[in-house]
């Protein structure tokens, strides 16, 4: 997601939690990982890699000039033949402690031996973070966590078609509410990365209702290029 499309997202979500909440725990990120020069740990679940956000994190450092923002990606499974920086197993875990951060990412809840890992990476002196759905030990393991409710599909239609007898309620609900919004972890991801790279916070618009907001990023998302292209 290029950096006009993110910018998009935002205009979106204005209103609701999500363009703060990033900002927040990406400067909660940021401030853990530059004094230190670095020193990022980036690791998923068994069932999920954080491939994205390593790769948004990589080029984010590169275009903000902050090196200390390239993760090192962590992985459950490591083959002979992948290449160094995609050669990183668990073990590297026991060696984590003061002045590195590390950044779990879990869609749902990690086994018991990454826990044990990431407690015991803590207990070492590590600055724990954690984006997810909400898992109460993997939050209470994490100094910063920034929580995604899991949208659930019936939900979301229901939220999508609305309710005539609602009006301005049901609107209020999308501008409240990270599911009936539809925010998954991927958006957040997105929003957290690009922001990791920036330092100051954004002039604040007129308000917008989220589904005008929603059907101006379909129109731009849709429209053709200009005649210059």
């Amino acid at each position: 997601m290029d950096a006009v499309r993110v910018a998009l997202l935002r205009e979106v979500l204005a209103g609701t939690q999500w363009p703060a909440a990033t900002r927040r725990f990406a400067a909660s990120l940021r401030s853990s990982v530059v004094p230190h020069g670095g020193g990022l740990l980036l690791v998923g679940t068994r069932a999920y890699e954080p491939w994205h956000l390593a790769a948004h994190l990589v080029d984010e450092a590169a275009w903000s000039g902050r090196p200390e923002l390239a993760p090192l990606l962590v992985r459950h499974r490591v083959r002979p033949a992948d290449p160094a920086h995609l050669a990183v197993g668990l073990g590297r875990l026991a060696g984590a402690g003061r002045g590195e951060t590390l950044l779990l990412v879990a869609p749902e809840r990690p086994d018991g031996g990454l826990l044990e890992r990431v407690h015991d990476a803590r207990r070492a002196g590590a600055t724990v973070l954690s984006l997810g759905t909400g898992d109460p030990e993997v939050v209470g393991l994490a100094h910063d966590a920034l929580t995604i409710t899991p949208t659930d599909p019936e939900d979301r239609a229901e939220a999508e078609a609305g309710d005539p007898d609602d009006g301005e309620d049901a609107d209020e609900a999308d501008e409240t509410d990270g599911a009936a919004s539809g925010v998954d972890l991927d958006m957040v991801q997105h929003l957290v990365s690009a922001a990791a790279g920036e330092n100051s916070l954004p002039t604040t618009r007129g308000r917008l209702r989220f589904r005008d907001r929603l059907s101006r990023l379909a129109d731009q998302l849709t429209s053709p290029p200009p005649g210059r292209w």
